[in-house]
């Protein structure tokens, strides 16, 4: 059984609920301590010559953080900006606080930096923006302004580490929260108290297309009794085009019709199976593995015997973990599905987002 699968059984128990509760009340205990401590500065925070800002969550994934920080580095390269992402490369093979640098992916395998990473470096090679991977996020960024003098290096979450102080904190919250995830782990999904957002700048509600009127205000008078300063916007995913692996091209998203087959390790498959859903694709299979799995050749061999010769759609963050044999394996008839942010409200809204990021943006002229 998985974590959260584990969960909802308890928060649906009699006595699991109130087990949950004390277990939640001691997590919170341990990150106020964590937090007072660098208040008080018994542990050590450090400052970087460089703009540093963190694109982060409040919550246990699934608000579309990844897809966020691509967005930024995009419109900041586009604009000249040096800019670099740093990540903690989750669930990584490699040494706790060694340093990987992505820009050339012919000598790094994906295993070294994880799987986020090196997709955000592969969707990113285009506009040359370097990816620096550790656990020790204060030397990934001192690693990425002496190889690369960036301008400014977005976090890839971060939200609740403190060891390197940030100009700007963005935190993510997902449109689709129900009551309970407004609680500590492990009785809710939030990773910090609702108090944490009086450290951001902005707030930017994502998937706030699948929620009504109603429940996206809700949010935002949760966020304003917390800081009321702070400025609110609202985002969606918003599908671009089916990438075929094997012809290396873009189809565009009314070619694909009807009956699908799906699979996915990600942290909200959901989210990604409603998209295809909302496409007026007909999900007739659909596989969800643990997320950041790295699929095995007997994995793949598995989807091409059930399939039944139906195309088959999966995530970017998959395909870069497939075995190194898989066009003999798989065949024809695999497609990814591209989605980019969409901040909502036209480009004054963006403008807003952008300028927040990285001030004076939306003045630089190229």
């Amino acid at each position: 059984m998985d974590y959260l699968n584990l969960q909802h059984k308890l928060q649906a128990s009699i006595l699991g609920k109130p087990f949950l509760w004390v277990l939640s009340k001691g997590y919170g205990l341990a990150v106020f301590v964590n937090h007072f401590a660098y208040q008080q500065n018994w542990r050590k925070s450090f400052e970087l010559n460089s703009r540093v800002v963190c694109i982060g969550n409040m919550t246990t994934g699934g608000t579309g953080k990844t897809t966020t920080i691509m967005y930024t580095a995009k419109k900041l390269a586009e604009k000249g900006v040096r800019v670099a992402v740093v990540s903690r490369g989750y669930k990584r093979h490699a040494k706790k606080n060694e340093v990987v640098v992505l820009l050339d992916q012919k000598s790094r395998a994906w295993h070294k930096a994880g799987d986020e990473p090196y997709m955000i470096s592969e969707v990113l090679s285009e506009y040359k923006v370097p990816v620096v991977v550790s656990e020790d996020r204060y030397s990934a960024c001192c690693t990425a302004l002496r190889k690369f003098r960036s301008q400014i290096v977005l976090l890839d979450d971060g939200l609740q580490h403190h060891r390197l102080k940030r100009n700007t904190n963005v935190v993510l919250l997902d449109a689709r929260m129900k009551s309970e995830d407004w609680h500590l782990l492990p009785l809710g999904n939030l990773r910090e108290p609702i108090s944490g957002l009086k450290r951001a700048e902005l707030v930017l509600i994502t998937h706030s297309n699948q929620a009504d009127a109603r429940k996206l205000e809700d949010i935002k008078d949760k966020v304003r009794e917390i800081n009321d300063e702070i400025e609110i916007l609202e985002a969606e995913h918003e599908p671009t085009f089916y990438f075929d692996i094997f012809t290396s091209k873009k189809i565009p998203i009314k070619e694909i019709k009807g009956d699908v087959a799906v699979f996915s390790a990600i942290g909200e498959p959901e989210s990604f199976e409603q998209t295809l859903k909302d496409l007026d694709l007909n999900l007739k299979q659909v596989w969800r593995f643990p997320d950041h799995q790295e699929y095995t050749e007997n994995n793949l061999r598995s989807l091409l015997e059930i399939r039944k010769d139906l195309p088959l759609i999966t995530t970017y963050k998959d395909f870069v973990k497939f075995p190194p044999h898989w066009r003999e394996i798989l065949q024809e008839k695999v497609y990814i599905l591209f989605v980019d942010l969409k901040v909502r409200g036209g480009k004054s809204e963006e403008s807003t987002f952008m300028d927040t990021i990285y001030p004076g943006y939306s003045k630089i002229r190229i």
